[in-house]
């Protein structure tokens, strides 16, 4: 398995979401390498972005 997107263009808008979410769950992540983070701090990025994800359709399907 391989970490390619389908659509090439998406890494940068994927890459300011992901920056987005972490500075609102307090996680400094840095551009690059961020296997420093514990698993909590991951945990919490990851969670905020599903969170915001689910925001954006239930408001599109309103």
């Amino acid at each position: 398995m391989t970490n390619k997107n389908l659509v090439p263009e998406a890494r940068a808008a994927l890459d300011k979401f992901k920056m987005e979410a972490a500075t609102e769950v307090g996680v400094n992540l840095k551009q690059g390498y961020n296997g420093d983070l514990t698993s909590k701090q991951a945990g919490s990025v990851g969670g905020q972005m599903v969170k915001k994800m689910i925001q954006a359709y239930e408001n599109s399907i309103k």
